[in-house]
């Protein structure tokens, strides 16, 4: 594929603003409505999916065709997202994630979106379109994140490796082999690679498994945890699992601590590349809600007071009723809300978002995410004419449509142009 080309110009090929708007104007809308995913993440990324193709073709065939991807910190990808999803009929939406700390909530043990982390706070980039390639600034700030993350995993692999030979298991690897494993995995070129976690824990427990016959597992990895594991010896999720939660958790022997931009700088960085800052609404995902998220008052609060227009559940993680609460308030408070799954672990789950235990999302809180996901496609479109979207690079409001109500309805009816304009062109 050829270097450099823009993601965004199948936008440009759909018309100009103008006749988008009109339209719109006229009810355009895809009928009947698609089912819709706004967050998975792609290879090289930690990924269910083998290949970009995978992703594309899955979703696909199970009748998602509004398709969002939210890679960390490398947006090459994207380029093959773009052109597989237009031959599969699907449209593409462009993020990022990122991962911040605010010194303070950590000081005063208010655990945010991460459960385990008091002050780690993830967020999002939506509708992201400064990426091919990323600004000046905006590169230097992913080239800041990802020196930090590739020095840290360098370190959590070196201590994982002395952990392993010192318990008597022969796995040795450093970053390198962990990354060639990677490229051979998805067939990709190194520089896109950007280790994380559960690439390292997979990349142990494949040597491992490759090293020590079946009957001897439980042994020797009771010798490694210092305690019997509760995956059996096949099991190799579940191994991968435990390396993390036994190994490389804080507090654990191959630790090594993360170091944060904070939640300004990760704001400024989305704005950067042209997209809407968006927190990721953890609710009752893990067991007791966090202090920053309860009441959802308290987080509408906090949510207007740093400027968020939006937020992103993954219901998978959500009973139906916990996720109409928060969803419901949150877009009555006036900011927009949008769905996804992540797909950030090798569990090949359904395309289409579902609630906890595979429960069906109230149709009520669909009506509200699909809002959000044509707002999405609304902002993509203007960004790739050189329209000022949801929001501009300073994260206000776009001057040119009226605020209230009825600026979110126009960026759907909008958004929702876009995307049937599209089907349209690619059906042909």
């Amino acid at each position: 594929m050829r270097k450099n080309v823009d993601p965004l110009d199948f936008l440009r090929q759909l018309g100009g603003v103008e006749q988008m708007q009109a339209a719109a104007r006229k009810g355009l809308v895809p009928s009947p409505r698609p089912a819709f995913n706004t967050h998975i993440h792609l290879p090289p990324n930690f990924s269910a999916f083998e290949s970009v193709s995978q992703a594309v073709e899955r979703a696909a065939e199970q009748g998602v065709k509004v398709l969002g991807a939210g890679n960390y910190y490398d947006f090459t990808v994207y380029q093959e997202f773009a052109s597989v999803a237009r031959e599969k009929g699907v449209f593409p939406l462009f993020s990022t994630e990122i991962i911040s700390l605010d010194q303070d909530l950590q000081r005063r043990r208010i655990r945010v979106n991460d459960p385990g982390n008091p002050g780690k706070i993830y967020i999002c980039g939506k509708g992201i379109s400064q990426i091919a390639p990323p600004g000046r600034r905006a590169q230097e700030g992913l080239d800041t994140i990802r020196q930090n993350d590739t020095l840290r995993m360098r370190q959590m692999i070196e201590k994982l490796t002395a952990c392993f030979q010192s318990r008597g298991l022969a796995v040795c690897l450093d970053d390198a082999a962990v990354i060639e494993r990677v490229v051979k995995r998805h067939r990709c070129a190194p520089e896109r690679v950007t280790l994380q976690e559960r690439h390292a824990a997979q990349a142990f427990q494949e040597v491992f498994f490759e090293t020590t016959p079946a009957d001897r597992r439980i042994e020797k990895l009771t010798a490694l945890f210092e305690a019997p594991p509760k995956s059996g010896p096949d099991d190799a999720v579940g191994v991968q699992n435990e390396i993390r939660s036994h190994l490389m958790k804080a507090g654990k022997p191959c630790f090594v601590p993360e170091t944060f931009i904070t939640p300004d700088q990760a704001r400024q960085l989305v704005l950067q590349l042209g997209g809407i800052p968006c927190y990721p609404v953890l609710a009752d995902g893990a067991g007791s809600i966090c202090e920053y998220e309860t009441p959802v008052e308290q987080l509408i609060a906090a949510l207007k007071d740093s400027q968020y227009t939006l937020v992103e559940f993954i219901p998978l993680r959500n009973s139906p009723e916990t996720l109409a609460a928060y969803a419901k308030a949150i877009r009555a408070a006036g900011i927009l809300v949008t769905v996804g799954t992540e797909h950030n672990t090798l569990d090949l789950a359904p395309m289409e978002p579902a609630c906890r235990k595979g429960a069906q999302i109230p149709q009520e809180l669909n009506e509200l995410f699909w809002e959000g996901a044509c707002v999405l496609a609304a902002h993509q479109f203007l960004a790739a004419h050189g329209r000022g979207g949801w929001v501009d690079r300073t994260g206000a409001l776009n001057p040119d449509y009226a605020d209230g109500p009825g600026r979110i309805e126009a960026f759907a009816k909008l958004g929702a142009a876009v995307l049937e304009t599209y089907f349209q062109q690619v059906s042909k």
